[in-house]
């Protein structure tokens, strides 16, 4: 009877984890069967020696794909595979202020294990449209060109385009620097491992004050690079959702896209327009989106870093594609670099699309003045350098003249100078 009864209790009940078979594996992917699973869930594949992280990406009839967090290597056909039930969620918390992370929240700056209390969901819905605070206060930068000539508003997104070589890391390393916010959130998605220390040490100068750096470098699977932006801008929900103004970076968003590049072709997407796949355009606002001002509670302001192939931003899908999503956009001039102009901000291909919600009329009225002047002398350059031009012809363009040396001065820069937001403010006034 006794046996009778264990029997009836143990009927019904799973005794042990369901798993899944290893049924095929490529460089990119692994093929599973005999296992329940959707879109999204995590698994796990455990071989004799090994044991990696994955994510089913595509489910059949018959079988499902999983795209791995590292590399297929060590795995064999009929390995188990096990549904992760912690899910796509990452430790977060205060913790993590000074601390260079990878995409699992896990210490990569030799400073020892971080001990959490707080976990946060990687995917989550953007802030809804009703729920979005007005952007209406300016958010300072430090630099003499934004600040002054396209002032960001706290709670904007705003993307750094650029060339190879113009100066994006300089310019994200004044803003870090010159930024007035709560906590600062920096993304390097794709970045070769040497630039990771040299941003620290030449960039921030050392100082990890209030910051936290997410890392996925481009040795990473193109699945960790993926998820190593949405895990960052987790990290900056969290401390949004403290009531906290977070500055968040990210470079770039170029090789996030690549990275989803990678998986959809593999998955079997058709390729589009300069080889990126529907998937590729789609996932940016996912991103982005999350970025913003939530009423009732904190702000992100984004800095997004875009590459621009060949320095043509109209000629580049990611780039096109993450213009129309943002606030505004500031263009790197490669030749302003070549004139010895830094930070080689084109202040006449530029623009914040809150600037008027974030500055009062005098300042705005200035704004305008600089940038006619500027464009003025821009226009005429080649009558000035050959001395074609006569002086009185023009009242405004001999305004302009006057004033060529002290502006561009102003558009110049030290990366170690930083001013405050009513400096740089003074000093646009004087100007004009």
């Amino acid at each position: 009877m006794a046996l009778k009864n264990l029997k009836h209790k143990i009927k019904n009940r799973k005794l042990s984890k369901p798993f899944g078979f290893v049924k095929k594996i490529t460089p990119i992917n692994i093929i599973g069967d005999k296992l329940n699973v959707s879109i999204g869930d995590l698994v796990k594949i455990k071989s004799e020696t090994n044991e990696i992280l994955g994510m089913v990406t595509a489910v059949t009839q018959n079988d499902f794909i999983i795209t791995p967090f590292s590399f297929t290597e060590g795995i064999k056909i009929n390995d188990k595979i096990y549904l992760d039930e912690s899910g796509m969620q990452i430790p977060v918390g205060d913790e993590l202020l000074g601390r260079v992370v990878d995409p699992f929240m896990r210490a990569i700056d030799g400073k020892g294990e971080i001990n959490f209390k707080t976990k946060y969901p990687i995917m989550k819905k953007p802030i809804s449209p009703l729920k979005r605070g007005i952007i209406n206060k300016p958010f300072a930068t430090g630099v003499k060109s934004i600040d002054a000539l396209l002032t960001a508003g706290i709670g904007q997104k705003l993307g750094i385009f650029a060339g190879s070589g113009v100066g994006k890391s300089t310019l994200m390393g004044m803003i870090v620097k010159g930024s007035k916010a709560d906590v600062k959130v920096i993304a390097l998605i794709g970045e070769r491992g040497r630039e990771i220390p040299e941003f620290i040490e030449q960039n921030l100068g050392g100082d990890l004050t209030n910051t936290v750096i997410v890392a996925a470098t481009s040795d990473d699977s193109a699945l960790m690079r993926k998820y190593g932006a949405f895990a960052a801008m987790s990290v900056a929900e969290y401390f949004k959702d403290q009531n906290k103004n977070v500055l968040f970076i990210m470079d770039s968003i170029t090789r996030f896209a690549m990275a989803q590049r990678e998986i959809g072709l593999a998955l079997g997407e058709p390729p589009t327009s300069k080889g990126y796949p529907p998937s590729s355009i789609m996932i940016l606002p996912q991103l982005m989106e999350r970025a913003g001002k939530e009423e009732g509670k904190g702000s992100i302001t984004a800095f997004f870093t875009v590459l621009v192939e060949g320095d043509d931003t109209s000629a580049d899908p990611i780039a096109d594609q993450a213009r129309s999503i943002l606030d505004g956009h500031i263009i790197l001039d490669r030749e302003m670099t070549d004139m010895g102009i830094y930070p080689p901000i084109n202040i006449l291909k530029s623009a914040s699309r809150v600037l008027s919600n974030v500055v009062d009329k005098e300042h705005l009225k200035k704004i305008i003045k600089f940038k006619r002047l500027y464009a003025l002398l821009k226009e005429n350059e080649v009558l000035l350098r050959i001395g074609a031009y006569q002086k009185g012809s023009d009242k405004e363009l001999d305004e302009a003249v006057d004033k060529k040396e002290t502006m561009e001065n102003f558009l110049k820069q030290n990366p170690n100078e930083i001013y405050s937001f009513e400096e740089i403010k003074d000093m646009l006034f004087k100007i004009v």
